[in-house]
């Protein structure tokens, strides 16, 4: 069996060069095989410009509006009143602009955080076992959960919020530049730069307390996810106190992270505040001292206050927008992060299908090790003719299961070849060799959802009648039959919902309905009762019999009708031969026959009693 995966969690991605990994994501907002969302992002960008020049209009509206009631001039209330008017329909002009934008682009943002979603995730399956018995399933979804929703928070902060900002930026300043001179215009770009650079530097600071944070998060809920995975065991060595506790010193760590995290962000509110209502007190008392001596008029003033009053607005949020960027980027880097994880098992470029004939398998010296110090496989040659049964068998740890993944290239053998049909599997594609084979494994799980769609899975577009039929041939169909929903009943998480037995028979149904030539039964009967396990070897017996089998068994009693047996010790062929062969040699074989004959009959006796 593979190493046990540890516990400690991965670190945390670290940023590696700033907006690479925005980089690499912009191609998905202008994709060249929709000219649709394209046009969704030209006209997205010309709302945000349309957008931008209402709102810097409005001032210039209001100004009026205050320039005609001034006192000396004449009242003109009427066309006080319609400048009024306008500054009201451009304040409305400027909302509807934003949320037409928004209502249009949002098809582009989920479009673009689907495609990468997707990608990511048929990525994930492509990559070996011993990556994914290394790595914690909840984790893996949290990067892809963060990083998706990353994309469409950032994609707005960014298009929306910091280029429409840069913009009115440079109108404002053209704006003080023209009517108040370069006094106001550098006041405004220090304040600006100072902004910037203590939101940069305490943001900076910041993010590496939100690493931390990730981290417990993670850690909290694998625990919970590792632990109500394991719920049978939990309650089987009553460990709810210890699972209790474990999963408490958890959440007492990211509670700490936590108030740490709100802290930090307390601190970065306050510079911010302070920065720009100096900024703002500086400039509205120069404009109010420049009215006073006749230079600026009242709607001046009121001009001033008005842009500055709408340049903070986004520079209010600029240290919010700037950490949910580098924190997006953190997450989407994360994701790229499994994108470039390259897999351990790759098909040859221009793999061949694999063609079956008869399904013959053959193992030529074969070695293997899951950790190079501790091999598991040393120089194993098997032949199994096409249509017949081989039964493998020995000790725990020998390395019977491991065959089984090594014949569905969930790892590449280090030594030696296997052969299907004379084709060494490694030059032929992985879809079509696993296409060719069934496996009926000893620890079945199931989906979460009911036991057609699980039966069903064998081979897609499988009518109801072939998986009634697959049912049929598990024994497993008047089960399901006498279900209040029949085939429509729901498992559970895992099967939890299902016995042993009943899983296991579901798997035998699912790999009936595939059909393929080439069937795999590692310990396919182990956890069925003695008559259910009679009846599944009579449909075993008569499937096996036009395909080429493979037994790996623990049961002696299920394979005595193999047409060879082989015994496996230390990663080694240690006998083979036929049942009536094997026990005359008296070796390992008989060995092991005789204790669990001595094992069944003891049971025999006790349950007599």
């Amino acid at each position: 069996m593979p190493p046990a995966h540890s516990t400690t969690p991965a670190p945390a991605p670290r940023p590696r060069a700033g907006f690479a990994a925005l980089r690499r994501f912009l191609p998905y907002l202008w994709p060249a095989d929709a000219p649709a969302l394209r046009a969704r992002v030209v006209i997205a960008l010309m709302l945000v410009i349309g957008a931008k020049a209402i709102t810097l209009l409005m001032p210039f509206a209001y100004k009026a509006a205050i320039d005609r009631m001034a006192p000396g001039l004449e009242p003109g209330v009427g066309l006080a009143v319609a400048l009024v008017a306008a500054y009201a329909g451009a304040r409305f002009g400027g909302v509807l602009f934003d949320n037409l934008r928004n209502a249009i682009f949002e098809r582009v943002g989920q479009d673009a955080a689907r495609r990468l979603a997707v990608q990511v995730f048929e990525h994930l399956h492509q990559l070996s076992l011993r990556y994914h018995l290394e790595r914690r399933t909840g984790a893996l979804t949290r990067i892809i959960e963060r990083g998706t929703k990353s994309i469409d928070s950032m994609l707005y902060f960014l298009i929306f919020s910091i280029g429409p900002t840069i913009l009115e930026l440079v109108a404002v300043c053209i704006i003080f530049l023209g009517k108040f001179g370069w006094g106001m215009v550098g006041a405004t770009v220090a304040m600006v730069i100072a902004y910037v650079v203590f939101t940069r530097r305490v943001t900076e600071w910041r993010i590496g307390v939100r690493r931390e944070w990730a981290e417990f998060d993670a850690r909290t809920t694998q625990r919970a996810v590792d632990s109500l995975l394991n719920y049978e065991t939990v309650k089987y060595f009553g460990a709810e106190q210890v699972e209790a506790r474990r999963y408490e010193s958890a959440v007492r760590q990211l509670t700490d992270a936590t108030v740490k995290v709100e802290g930090s962000l307390a601190a970065l509110n306050i510079g911010q505040s302070l920065i720009t209502n100096l900024m703002m007190a500086g400039a509205m008392g120069y404009t109010v001292w420049g009215w006073s001596k006749g230079q600026f008029t009242t709607g001046d003033v009121v001009l001033v206050n008005t842009l500055l009053a709408q340049l903070f607005r986004p520079l209010d949020m600029l240290g919010m927008v700037y950490r949910e960027i580098r924190q997006g980027l953190i997450d989407m880097e994360a994701m790229f992060g499994l994108v470039d994880t390259p897999a351990e098992v790759v098909d040859k470029p221009g793999a061949a299908a694999l063609a079956v004939a008869g399904g013959a398998v053959r193992l030529e010296n074969v070695r293997f090790a899951y950790d190079p110090e501790r091999p598991i496989l040393n120089g194993i040659d098997i032949d199994v003719p096409a249509g017949r049964t081989l039964a493998v068998v020995g000790p725990s740890g020998a390395g019977k299961s491991t065959l089984a993944r090594l014949l569905y290239r969930f790892y590449e053998v280090t030594g030696g070849r296997i052969l299907i049909d004379g084709q060494d599997i490694r030059e032929v594609s992985q879809a079509s060799l696993r296409a060719a084979i069934g496996i009926v494994p000893q620890d079945t799980v199931l989906f979460n959802d009911t036991i057609g769609y699980n039966i069903g899975y064998g081979r897609d577009g499988a009518s109801q009648a072939e998986i009634e039929e697959a049912a049929r041939g598990a024994a497993i169909h008047d089960f399901i039959a006498s279900l209040p929903e029949g085939y429509a009943t729901r498992v559970g998480e895992r099967g939890l919902k299902l016995s042993g037995g009943e899983k296991q028979r579901v798997a035998i149904a699912r790999t009936l309905l595939k059909d393929p030539p080439v069937l795999i039964l590692d310990e396919a009967t182990s956890a069925l009762d003695s008559r259910t396990e009679a009846d599944i070897q009579e449909t075993l017996a008569r499937v096996s019999a036009r395909r080429t089998t493979i037994v790996i068994a623990h049961r002696l009693s299920t394979v005595v009708d193999a047409d060879e047996i082989v015994v496996l010790e230390a990663g080694q062929v240690a006998e083979r031969g036929t049942h009536a062969a094997l026990l005359r040699m008296g070796g390992l074989y008989a060995e092991m026959w005789n204790r669990q004959a001595a094992e069944r009959e003891a049971a025999e006796a006790l349950a007599a009693e």
